[in-house]
C-alpha cells in the first residue's frame, strides 16, 4: 500500500524526474530527508524502476513507427524469440499477446526501406519466426510511459 505522499511523489517524477529532492519536499509538505527516504522504499519496492530522458526519435532520423505482429514456433508460455526480438536496437517494445499472434513489437526507423531491411535482415531470419504483419503509424496523437497513479487527481481507485 502507498499513502497520499507516495502518490505525490510518484506523480511528480513521473513528470518531472530532474526535479531536485530539495523542490520535491516543498511541493509535498515535507523534509528533504524524508522525501528522500520514501523515494529509496519507492525503489526498493519496485514501484520506481528507473530514471530516463525522453528522446525525440525523428530528430536523430528515426521518423518512422511501425507496429508489428510476429507469429513463431515458441512453445506456450515461451519467450525465446521475445528475447530476440528485444536485442534488436530498433525494436522499441516486444509484448507477449494473446490471439492469434504471439507478440506484438513497437520499431523505429528512419524510413519505409530501412524497415523493410529490418524485417527482411533481422527479424525474417529468426529461424522460429513464423510471420510478420506490419502496420505503419502515419501520424502519433500521444505517447507517453507515464501511468495514472490510484488515488490522485491523474487516476483512479484507493491503493497500489
Amino acid at each position: 500500500m502507498i499513502d497520499d505522499i507516495d502518490r505525490q511523489i510518484l506523480n511528480y517524477l513521473q513528470t518531472e524526474a530532474r526535479i531536485t529532492n530539495a523542490e520535491l519536499a516543498r511541493r509535498v509538505g515535507m523534509v528533504p530527508s524524508g522525501v528522500l527516504e520514501r523515494v529509496k522504499k519507492l525503489e526498493e519496492r519496485g514501484l520506481l524502476r528507473g530514471y530516463e530522458a525522453r528522446v525525440d526519435a525523428r530528430k536523430l532520423g528515426y521518423g518512422l513507427v511501425a507496429f508489428t505482429f510476429v507469429k513463431s514456433d515458441d512453445p506456450v508460455g515461451g519467450v525465446a524469440s521475445a528475447q530476440v526480438l528485444a536485442a534488436i536496437p530498433e525494436v522499441q517494445e516486444v509484448h507477449h499477446i494473446a490471439g492469434e499472434d504471439c507478440y506484438l513489437i513497437k520499431i523505429r526507423t528512419s524510413d519505409v526501406e530501412a524497415l523493410g531491411k529490418l524485417l527482411r535482415e533481422k527479424i525474417g531470419v529468426i529461424p522460429s519466426i513464423r510471420s510478420t504483419r506490419t502496420t505503419i503509424v502515419m501520424e502519433t496523437l500521444k505517447e507517453t510511459a507515464t501511468v495514472p497513479i490510484p488515488g490522485t487527481s491523474e487516476g483512479q481507485g484507493d491503493a497500489i
